[in-house]
């Protein structure tokens, strides 16, 4: 992305320090390792001396820590700045402040989107909306998402230097490229309201100075929240439906630009080559239509 956009994507491999305060942090520890080396992914157990010289930020309450060196990070609304302006030196076109109504059907074919005053013919339509796939007419079934609110706070501390991700059990903190240090996130049901709340703030930065006592005397400099896309089982809706040319990619929840590249290159892969190279069939979104009760008659107790 950067290379076509000529734009950063705030890109950090630095890794990821997660820390645990758990009393058990032997068994914590071999869970946590056993997992990701399960999945060929590199983790190292650290005593919580060794994770507090990596990460002097740290606080002394931690036990001990997990080094994830592989893992890295990325300004979202960056990347998404970055994305836009490769699409359209790539050749695509885009329709600003123009949002689909809803899918074009000839039959059993889509034929592109109903925009708010126009439609767009396309061989392939991929919905891929977020938490806002459903309201697109004709896209429930296949993507009955909601949205999930998670609320942000962006800090700055000068005396404070964070070089990696540091997770704990309640919080996450992401150190930017600019020098802010990014806390998150609440995970709430409320509809598409994205108000940020006392109670989620506060929740956050209770976290993040148990986490990191050093951000007490941050200052906070953003407050925001942003709607994630939830499926009913919480997994990806990913693939085509059973209306040809049509293909969904949403319901990413919490893990939307971490899955980002894989969710492109598959949909890619299906579209140019009508195969995909990693299995896919559990997200496809026709397992809700599958998992429709058959009516039954309801008595009451």
């Amino acid at each position: 992305m950067e290379e076509i956009s000529g734009k950063s994507t705030g890109f950090r491999p630095k890794g990821t320090l997660e820390a645990i305060f758990s009393r058990d942090t032997k068994a914590e520890l071999s869970t946590i390792i056993a997992l990701h080396h399960g999945m060929g992914l590199k983790a190292e157990p650290l005593r919580a001396e060794d994770a507090r010289e990596l990460e002097p930020a740290l606080s002394e309450e931690v036990e001990a820590a997990v080094l994830r060196p592989e893992e890295a990070s990325v300004d979202n609304r960056a990347l998404t700045a970055a994305i836009l302006e490769a699409a359209q030196r790539s050749g695509a076109e885009i329709f600003a402040g123009n949002g689909a109504r809803g899918v074009w059907r000839e039959g059993n074919r889509c034929a592109g989107l109903m925009l708010q005053d126009e439609k767009v013919q396309a061989k392939w339509t991929i919905v891929a909306a977020g938490c806002f796939s459903a309201a697109i007419e004709g896209i429930a079934p296949f993507a009955p998402v909601r949205p999930a609110k998670g609320q942000m706070v962006a800090l700055r501390a000068d005396d404070l230097q964070v070089e990696r991700v540091l997770w704990s059990e309640k919080v996450y903190l992401v150190p930017r490229n600019d020098g802010r240090i990014v806390a998150g996130a609440t995970v709430e049901y409320a509809g598409f309201d994205k108000r940020t709340t006392a109670g989620g703030i506060e929740k956050i930065l209770s976290a993040a100075i148990e986490l990191a006592p050093g951000l007490a005397n941050a200052r906070i400099e953003e407050t925001w929240a942003g709607l994630r896309p939830d499926s009913p089982d919480h997994l990806p809706i990913l693939g085509p439906t059973d209306v040809e040319g049509l293909l969904m990619a949403t319901g990413h929840f919490r893990s939307g630009i971490l899955l980002t590249p894989i969710t492109a290159r598959l949909v890619r892969e299906w579209i140019t080559e009508q195969r995909v190279s990693v299995d896919w069939d559990r997200f496809s979104p026709l397992r809700f239509q599958a998992a429709k009760p058959e009516a039954t008659n309801k008595t009451s107790a």
